[in-house]
């Protein structure tokens, strides 16, 4: 590793802070390919952004662009599965460009990949991920509802009952991202014969699937949520994922997409913060560069300071996980933290922007609304401090 962080000695992938170098924990065949991807994202993805943000749409040439590209099965990489490492760096890279983009890819590498992986039987597996990892086979993961969100794991209302070997079900699903470019909709129901939870891939187009979008967001414009409706809705035994038999399944899924949160946070934060010094090197104000004066420096220290100390955290929980250890706590922490500092460097970055920050042309603003939704999904911060503080202290203070 570190010849391949000798090899791009004066043009750092990440030049965050000289306090840590980031790319001497990566192999030289991780660095190609995120490099690959950063020029993907600078050169046919940041043009579509403005005007897609404007008006609330997800390109189709940015989906079509990021699956040329090969990322979560990189032929670089070989056959072995990719590091944590670099799948929290690619999450990163995408999130600085666009929390949207981010949320998209992630819904496809992490959201429904990992619901698969974890809850399928080898069968399923051995048939369904290499499709997933070529996007031959696209779905997202369904768990939240209008009515249950931070209480779903005892709220959750969705029922499945089986006859013989088919399962019907009915309930409706919110905040469901990029719906509209799914096959399926890996679809968490309650059991009506034992109110044990399960899993369903149920094909988009099914007689009784309703899809709406989701309009009037003022954050993660781009992203295409969707309302989803399922009436009577017939799933096969066989796309029952075999592994999810309960709720502390679910949450043993939602243990890894946690972590893959705290990534897109410190990309954003990282993003906002780059997008703030660029101005403020270039924008002068009374004669001088306004990065030039004292209070302006002083915010540029603290996010630099909030992007370095969150890739800091998720270098490590990365690489604990990569060791094999997965805790509630661990990602919990991580998400809440690092969306936190994501949202003050937003905040700040949108400030020294003056009122061009309110606008799409200093770059600030996606960042300053887009933090406001990373805040909250996958968990709340209120939510994900409980998990933290049930660890702390070995009492629970969820409300039952």
């Amino acid at each position: 590793m570190g010849d391949a962080a000798s090899s791009h000695t004066g043009s750092r992938l990440y030049p965050a802070s000289d306090l840590y170098d980031y790319e001497s924990l990566l192999t030289r065949a991780e660095l190609e390919v995120l490099g690959r991807l950063r020029k993907v994202l600078n050169d046919d993805v940041k043009p579509l952004l403005t005007d897609a943000w404007e008006n609330a749409e997800f390109p189709i040439a940015i989906k079509d662009r990021l699956t040329e590209a090969d990322l979560m099965a990189p032929p670089e990489l070989g056959a072995a599965k990719p590091r944590s490492l670099y799948q929290g760096f690619r999450n990163f890279e995408l999130a600085r460009t666009d929390a949207s983009v981010a949320t998209y890819y992630n819904g496809q590498s992490g959201l429904f990949r990992t619901t698969v992986a974890q809850g399928g039987s080898e069968d399923q597996v051995a048939e369904w991920d290499p499709l997933i990892t070529a996007c031959r086979m696209n779905g997202v993961f369904a768990l939240t509802e209008p009515d249950h969100g931070s209480d779903i794991a005892g709220g959750l209302a969705t029922s499945a009952r089986r006859e013989g070997n088919k399962w019907t079900l009915n309930g409706e699903k919110r905040w469901i991202g990029s719906a509209a470019f799914a096959d399926y909709l890996a679809v968490m129901a309650r059991d009506e014969a034992d109110g044990k939870v399960k899993g369903f891939l149920v094909e988009a187009d099914a007689t009784g699937v309703r899809m709406d979008k989701i309009g009037n967001k003022i954050s993660m414009r781009i992203v295409q949520n969707a309302h989803i409706q399922l009436t009577d809705v017939e799933v096969d035994e066989s796309m029952r994922l075999a592994k999810i038999n309960s709720f502390a399944d679910v949450a043993h899924l939602l243990r890894n997409m946690r972590s893959d949160v705290a990534w897109i946070a410190t990309g954003v934060a990282a993003g906002a913060y780059e997008a703030a010094l660029k101005y403020v090197t270039e924008r002068e104000q009374f004669g001088r560069p306004v990065a030039s004066f004292q209070l302006v420096q002083e915010k540029l220290v603290t996010m630099l300071g909030n992007v370095t100390a969150s890739l800091g955290m998720a270098v490590r929980l990365a690489q604990q996980q990569d060791r094999g250890i997965y805790r509630d706590e661990d990602s919990a922490l991580a998400k809440s933290w690092c969306a936190a500092r994501a949202r003050e460097t937003a905040a700040l970055a949108r400030e020294v922007a003056g009122g061009n920050g309110i606008t799409l042309d200093a770059d600030v603003g996606r960042f300053f609304a887009d933090a406001e939704a990373i805040y909250s999904y996958e968990g709340t911060h209120e939510i994900n401090s409980l998990v933290v503080g049930r660890a702390i202290t070995g009492h629970s203070a969820f409300v039952r």
